[in-house]
């Protein structure tokens, strides 16, 4: 069978994609990713066959980009999901997708939450559509519904037929839980986990806990989130760890300094490397990065800074499997934390080892959900349904 793969722009979008496209791949059915310019390099290094759309011009996007720090978290998640996913970004990928759809004749359309043109075109042309969760499930309904009135605009009815369609996720029950019912039908997988390689000996003679500090890919372009890595090396400055910090690619090599011999900077590390070695994770809570970190049964403390990351970090920290720190002044931006915040919650997951079993507990119930092959049973059969 033809499938399409559809996604935006962004590690933590395209991310939950790869595994179930690679799953399709090995069982014989033709695989094709589509998506803004940014994804070129993505999928060309899983191999992927990759039709190019295109991205908003920064003319469009700037001043939508410029209101956000100034409204209130619940009116700015309204602007960025109604006004970039929902309308800007849709507008630059429709005519790529219809053209891919058009041209190839998928027979099932594979899209992630936040990507709307590939379902505005399954819709157009009668293609079953599946969709792949990038978060929690309360995240995704939020989500939606904040899309609503601009999906809406595109094809009326169109949200009800996207809550409807089958939801792939690798998010287990304990994380989603407390949301409500979940959408009909969800299908839950196990994350892919690569296995993990020795790190480089930075540290040498230096046996402490390994402390990992991450903020993902797009922080550092954020110009509210950015001062949290600054905020990250003054809490681990006297720190009786090893630490490791990745900055992505938005963070000028000579911006940040180590300020002991027991910090490393680099720009990126394979993830299943350090979360094979560290004690605690130390992030922003985004989902690939929450995830990953339980998978591997290590705990974390997240510093929320926007989008479902709040969500995220909430919900760890229900369960007990870690710590959120944020601004003493509810009115701050998010990443102006407290630097002895940050750290006291660092040596405290780090001498109590409470957080670490429930990790663990939760590792033990993404380990036993189904492979992702198993998906490959779920996507075909939903190409087999009669089109409108």
């Amino acid at each position: 069978m033809r499938i399409l793969f559809a996604s935006t722009g962004g590690a933590g979008h395209v991310t939950p994609m790869l595994p179930f496209a690679a799953a399709c791949r090995r069982a014989g059915h033709d695989v094709l990713l589509v998506g803004p310019p940014g994804l070129a390099a993505t999928a060309e290094h899983e191999g992927l066959p990759f039709a190019i759309g295109a991205a908003p011009d920064d003319a469009e996007l700037g001043p939508v980009w410029a209101r956000v720090p100034h409204l209130p978290t619940v009116e700015a998640e309204r602007l960025v999901v109604g006004q970039v996913f929902a309308t800007l970004n849709v507008r630059a990928m429709l005519p790529a997708v219809r053209d891919t759809v058009r041209a190839r004749r998928p027979d099932v359309i594979v899209r992630e939450s936040a990507e709307i043109a590939s379902a505005v075109v399954a819709d157009e042309e009668g293609i079953p559509h599946v969709e792949v969760g990038i978060g929690l499930i309360s995240a995704q309904r939020q989500m939606l519904a904040l899309a609503t009135d601009a999906i809406e605009a595109w094809r009326p009815g169109l949200t009800g037929r996207i809550a409807a369609a089958p939801y792939l996720t690798f998010f287990p029950p304990s994380l989603d839980s407390g949301h409500g019912p979940d959408p009909a039908p969800t299908y839950r997988f196990r994350m892919p986990q690569a296995a993990p390689a020795p790190l480089p000996d930075h540290w040498r003679g230096d046996d402490r806990p390994l402390v990992y500090v991450t903020f993902g890919s797009v922080a550092a372009s954020v110009p509210t989130a950015a001062p949290i890595y600054d905020v990250a090396l003054a809490a681990v400055a006297d720190l009786p760890a090893r630490v490791l910090l990745t900055t992505g690619h938005g963070v000028d090599d000579d911006r940040l300094v180590a300020p002991g011999p027991h910090v490393h900077i680099a720009r990126w590390v394979p993830q299943a490397d350090v979360l094979g070695n560290a004690r605690v994770v130390v992030c922003h809570g985004g989902s690939g990065t929450t995830l990953g970190a339980l998978a591997a049964g290590v705990p974390l403390v997240i510093t929320p800074l926007f989008a479902d990351q709040p969500a995220n970090a909430r919900r760890v920290a229900e369960l007990g499997a870690g710590i959120e720190v944020r601004p003493r002044d509810p009115g701050a931006p998010a990443s102006a934390v407290d630097p002895a915040d940050l750290r006291r919650a660092i040596t405290d997951v780090l001498a109590d080892p409470a957080a670490a079993a429930v990790a663990q507990k939760i590792a033990a119930e993404i380990g036993a959900l189904p492979p992702t092959e198993d998906a490959v049973d779920l996507i075909t059969p939903a190409a087999a349904r009669p089109r409108r």
